[in-house]
């Protein structure tokens, strides 16, 4: 007997034209489950956020490549509250491709197994945290669950994985509604501020502006120099102080007062004249303030710079070596793109902003034209000229560290090399160190052929005298007083002494780059076994030596031979257009002495 179909359980009894349709749902099923299983991501997100995620609003944020580090900061300081808890899943299979939060929430998959991402491992690169290559771990790509006083949200992070500075640093984060998603946005962009990395450090653009790493900053010791060591007319570094370190000092009260607070300061002069040095003590100067500095050939980072400036206030901006940004321009051409960036960010950092623009360059003739049709960006201008004789016996003294030199040794090389910068005379001092480690000065055979050449020298003196006092008579150096020694000076005392176990060096180099100053040392041990040194101390001894006036004459004759033109170009001593005028011609038929 044929029972009657069940219609009211199982509904309208099933027809053969149904079995298509019947197959087809149970396919669509079998795919669903299917891409249950292989979608991880989105079926994480489903049992986090519940099945009404997909109408959820998504807001988005992004950074420049080299906040990295900030943005995650920021993160783990927010997560690590105890009100709230949290889930990382890494994600695969989206390293180059687009990703996005809403198309992970949605209903309907991607189609493509190429849309869809993988959970596994957390990948993390290491970026510069701090001075002393401190790190810190940030996520490349990674999906925080999170659940804060009972509402769920979720945040993607996606970051740079190399060094490439055109990328950026994405956060989205979807909740329940905007203004919830909204706030953990800001809240997250406020914390990246509060804990900023670089806020009172000194940072740098990469040094290597061409290569990968371009745009990364990267962080630098704080220089730690004293004011003896600035080697300026008083009234010239006064200046600089007053404009740079006494506003710092009052911007409270000048704020107060209606005064703005933005500063330029331009410093230009011949090469070598300390520039860069006189920066570096500035910044050291400040040790609360956050230091940018950007070398002239990065200018296309004066955006990024003054952005970081404007956030991280009281702050340096430094630009090195401007005129690098000008040179190309003729007499009536337009002003190139990169100073006219320069000027327009510089303006738009604002009056009120305690912000100082340092600027350094050889060539103020080429700014000249371009800062006078934007007045008020440059609110100072010190020229640094070259050292004269008061300020040649300064760095003398400077350099020297631990050499002894003689009185009247000393004053000839202060009058002799009049038109001369500091890099010159650091060398000079090097280069007689070297001649005494050697024991060359010495010889007779060398001094005769020094008296008797005796030629004009740049400014018209004589070669230096060996009159001073008594030497010994086997290794011609100056005696010294069997009581000890005394500081290395250069002024009214007789002989130049110093400690007797200090290491021979010449300290507190001449300005090199803003990221320190490196320290030539001369060892003055002898350069072979069974060899006595000049000093008379035992092979392999290090101790200070003792530069005559003869060492003194070899190493100028040296350096003041024709033969080596490009070597005082080098060192910054060349001849300059315009009121930079450094050095008067060489000595053309001066031989080098042996």
């Amino acid at each position: 007997m044929i029972r009657p179909w069940p219609t009211a359980i199982l509904g309208p009894r099933p027809e053969l034209a149904d079995v298509p349709r019947l197959a087809g749902r149970l396919l669509s099923v079998a795919v669903a489950a299917a891409r249950g299983h292989d979608a991880p991501v989105q079926r994480a997100l489903a049992i986090h956020l519940g099945p009404e995620a997909a109408r959820w609003p998504v807001v988005t944020a992004s950074w420049p490549a080299f906040d990295q580090v900030n943005v995650q900061v920021a993160l783990d300081t927010w997560l690590g509250d105890p009100g709230v808890r949290h889930e990382l899943l890494g994600l695969t299979g989206v390293r180059h491709g687009h990703l996005d939060l809403a198309d992970l929430t949605a209903d309907d998959l991607p189609r493509s197994p190429a849309g869809v991402p993988g959970t596994g491992s957390v990948t993390t690169v290491a970026r510069p945290a701090g001075p002393g290559g401190t790190t810190r771990a940030c996520v490349t790509c990674g999906l925080y669950l999170v659940e804060q006083g009972g509402q769920r949200s979720a945040v993607l992070l996606r970051g740079p994985a190399g060094d490439d500075p055109r990328q950026t640093v994405s956060l989205q984060v979807t909740a329940a509604d905007q203004a919830a998603a909204g706030e953990i946005l800001d809240h997250i962009r406020a914390l990246a501020t509060t804990h900023n990395v670089y806020r009172g450090q000194v940072i740098s653009f990469g040094a290597d502006i061409s290569g990968p790493a371009a745009g990364v900053l990267e962080f630098l010791d704080r220089p730690q120099l004293g004011r003896a060591t600035v080697i300026l007319p008083p009234d010239v570094l006064d200046g600089i102080e007053r404009q740079v370190l006494g506003i710092a000092r009052h911007s409270g009260r000048l704020s107060a007062s209606g005064q703005h607070l933005r500063r330029g300061v331009l410093l230009h002069g011949p090469p070598g004249t300390g520039k860069t040095h006189t920066v570096r003590y500035l910044i050291g100067q400040l040790p609360h303030v956050t230091a940018i500095v950007i070398p002239g050939a990065a200018l296309r980072f004066i955006g990024e710079a003054c952005a970081i400036a404007r956030t991280l206030q009281p702050s340096v901006v430094v630009v090195e070596d401007v005129e690098l940004a000008a040179e190309s321009r003729g007499p009536h051409a337009p002003l190139p793109p990169p100073l006219v960036r320069l000027l327009t960010e510089m303006e738009g950092v604002g009056d009120d902003a305690d912000v100082t623009f340092l600027l350094t360059t050889d060539r103020a003739d080429l700014l000249e034209e371009a800062l006078a049709a934007r007045p008020g960006l440059i609110d100072h201008a010190a020229r640094l000229p070259l050292p004269d004789a008061a300020a040649r016996r300064r760095l003398l003294r400077l350099y020297q560290g631990s050499l002894r030199i003689s009185r009247p040794s000393a004053g000839a090389v202060v009058a002799r090399t009049d038109g001369v910068n500091a890099s010159f005379i650091r060398e000079l001092l090097r280069r007689a160190a070297v001649y005494a480690a050697d024991g060359r000065g010495t010889r007779a055979a060398a001094l005769s052929e020094v008296n008797a050449l005796a030629p004009a020298t740049a400014n018209g003196s004589g070669l230096l005298q060996a009159t001073g006092p008594a030497r010994d008579p086997h290794n011609g150096a100056v005696q010294v007083p069997a009581n000890g020694s005394s500081p290395a000076e250069v002024n009214e005392a007789a002989p130049v002494e110093v400690n007797e176990a200090a290491p021979v060096e010449v300290s507190e180099a001449a300005p090199a780059g803003v990221n320190g100053a490196a320290r030539a040392e001369v060892n003055g041990s002898a350069p072979a076994s069974g060899i006595t040194a000049a000093n008379g101390a035992a092979p392999g001894q290090a101790v200070p030596l003792r530069v005559s006036a003869r060492h003194l004459n070899l190493a100028l004759d040296e350096l003041l031979d024709s033969r080596h033109d490009l070597t005082r170009v080098l060192l910054g001593s060349r001849p300059m257009r315009g009121a930079d005028a450094i050095i008067r011609p060489v000595l053309p038929r001066l031989r080098p002495t042996r």
